[in-house]
């Protein structure tokens, strides 16, 4: 696109702010300076604050429809605002039905529908009816609660805010939409159809739970406490369904219940308890890091043992917990030993 050295300028425009969001949508048109050709094109940015800068979250810019699709088009004709918004009571109808091929025959043979509930542009009309398998089983109905109508030679625009019930369970569903309609074969189609979440519920949603300092090291005062129970069952409880722990003495990483399960038969044996003597927690919304030294006390025969720690906290089903549990020997105790090691050996050898 840079090579045609496009410069553009908005012609018309529709500002909406919001706190640490802003909404720019009109149209604009290049001026391309490798051509001179000039281009109209309608445009939505939604800008958001981030990191202490203005950045662009979402821009979207298509042809002006009149461009898309031929003023002189035999049988085609200029709709009343009524009958365009009857265009959506067809569609909302379809969708009554619980037939996904009925809502994708609302669609034109070249549309594209931009869904509120799939990253993936559906540009064909089983990319689409698959779309509605999964949304008509929510057994939907929508209502255009405000809208702001455009209509031309054969085709019509229809875009603001609809409301969706969801017959399944009764909850409902605010999003904003943009319906561009084409006469095709006939038969007034779905050429166009934008749907989106709301961007203040969106951005200003809750981001998940960021705990404190303390309610970090408290999490490892959990894992210590079923240490204490004794039972291996009550420990490898205190891991996430994917963790991962890379235990001090064993090589072997375990990767599922059973396998943290069974590290735990034979380390509780010592009857460990362990003190954090010194770490450093991070924390973010819904997960949460503590990284440090700590040291085990053993019941069995009162020993002592430190080692270097990593625990990696999550939030699954309502609780926090490891994900990722990484315990090492110190490294220099360990190379101590294996000095002493070697220099026997050498002795003995002698």
């Amino acid at each position: 696109f840079c090579k045609l050295e496009p410069q553009g300028t908005i012609l018309e425009s529709y500002v909406k702010i919001g706190t640490n969001w802003a909404q720019d949508s009109g149209i604009y048109e290049f001026t391309m300076g490798a051509t001179g050709a000039k281009v109209k094109a309608r445009y939505t940015f939604l800008y958001k604050y981030e990191d202490n800068q203005w950045k662009i979250a979402h821009h979207h810019s298509s042809q002006m429809p009149e461009q898309i699709e031929p003023k002189s088009k035999p049988g085609a004709n200029i709709l009343s605002q009524a009958q365009v918004r009857s265009l959506f009571t067809l569609w909302n109808d379809a969708l009554a039905t619980l037939d996904p091929k009925q809502v994708a025959a609302r669609y034109a043979k070249k549309s594209i529908l931009l869904p509120t509930v799939s990253d993936k542009p559906r540009t064909t009309q089983d990319e689409i009816t698959d779309y509605f398998v999964n949304f008509l089983q929510r057994k939907p109905q929508g209502q255009i609660l405000e809208g702001v109508i455009q209509t031309g030679d054969g085709w019509a625009q229809d875009a603001g805010v609809y409301e969706f019930t969801m017959g399944d369970d009764g909850s409902k569903v605010l999003a904003r939409y943009t319906y561009v309609y084409v006469f095709e074969d006939g038969e007034w189609k779905i050429a166009h159809h934008h749907s989106s979440v709301m961007p203040e519920e969106y951005m200003n949603a809750p981001q998940g739970e960021v705990l404190s300092d303390k309610e970090v090291r408290g999490l490892f005062n959990l894992w210590n406490d079923a240490l204490a129970t004794e039972d291996p069952s009550q420990v490898a409880a205190r891991y996430a369904k994917d963790a991962i722990l890379l235990p001090t003495v064993s090589d072997t990483p375990r990767k599922d219940p059973e396998a943290i399960t069974d590290y735990f038969v034979n380390f509780l044996k010592n009857k460990p308890q362990g003190v954090i003597t010194e770490g450093k927690t991070i924390s973010g919304p819904d997960w949460a890091e503590d990284a440090g030294v700590y040291e085990f006390t053993m019941g069995a025969d009162g020993s002592k043992v430190k080692a270097r720690y990593s625990f990696v906290y999550v939030k699954e089903d309502g609780e926090w917990k490891i994900a990722h549990h990484h315990s090492s020997a110190m490294p220099e105790g360990m190379m101590a030993a294996a000095s002493k090691v070697k220099a026997l050996q050498e002795i003995l050898s002698s």
